[in-house]
């Protein structure tokens, strides 16, 4: 609507008069997370077409607007970089696959899987969401995982594991708190702890799983001594 100005209500006379109106065509529909309600909603992308109105009657196309992602719940519009933001459903699996990814990176870079590492790691996994992550099931993957892409134990992260942490974490890392993205690291670095000091091939998993959160060098060196000291 045109903007009331004046004392003497002539511009909102006028308003009452003129103004737009748009028509919003549904294009596609879809689950988000939902700004304004705080959850996982339904919605519907809606494209729009604005017109001049005369006395509320539409008379003369004004030309497109939107798109535009309309909540089903609360109704509110936003930008379509609304859903960017994955669901919360989505957002828990992401984060359990990026755990789950890194512990079988840190056991493969350790050179034996002993059953502390294995202990550590199969506690952790379960704590992400895989409740039922036994020690053996990690330990035949990390064996699976090396036989079928030639990786041997304890050597330094190539190019293979270095892109599938970054596969893992990398859509992540965006929509972790610096909190959330330093926990991970640290859950690696105490499995990687848990039979010893770090090895290099362990310590370079760790940078490259700090580096795949967007955690700064100095700040990864930093957590990684920290995980050493007993909390």
């Amino acid at each position: 609507m045109l903007p009331v100005r004046g004392p003497d209500g002539r511009a909102s006379r006028l308003a009452r008069i003129l103004g737009t109106r748009t028509a919003w065509t549904p294009v596609g529909d879809g689950e988000f997370f939902c700004p304004g309600c705080g959850g996982d909603r339904n919605y519907q992308r809606l494209t729009g077409r604005r017109r001049l109105t005369l006395l509320g009657v539409p008379v003369l196309p004004r030309g497109e607007t939107g798109p535009v992602v309309e909540c089903a719940a609360c109704r509110r519009h936003f930008g379509t970089d609304a859903l960017d933001h994955p669901t919360t459903t989505r957002f828990s699996a992401m984060l359990r696959d990026a755990v789950h990814t890194v512990a079988l990176a840190v056991l493969a870079a350790s050179g034996s899987c002993s059953r502390p590492a294995l202990e550590a790691a199969a506690g952790t996994v379960r704590a992400a969401g895989f409740d039922d992550c036994t020690q053996e099931q990690l330990n035949a993957l990390v064996e699976a995982l090396a036989a079928d892409t030639g990786r041997v134990y304890g050597q330094p992260c190539g190019a293979g594991l270095a892109i599938e942490l970054h596969e893992a974490l990398d859509p992540l890392a965006p929509h972790l708190a610096p909190v959330g993205r330093e926990s991970i690291l640290l859950q690696g670095a105490r499995i990687a702890l848990a039979d010893g000091p770090y090895t290099p091939a362990e310590r370079e998993v760790l940078t490259t799983v700090g580096g795949a959160l967007t955690i700064c060098a100095d700040d990864v060196t930093r957590l990684l001594e920290s995980a050493r000291t007993p909390s």
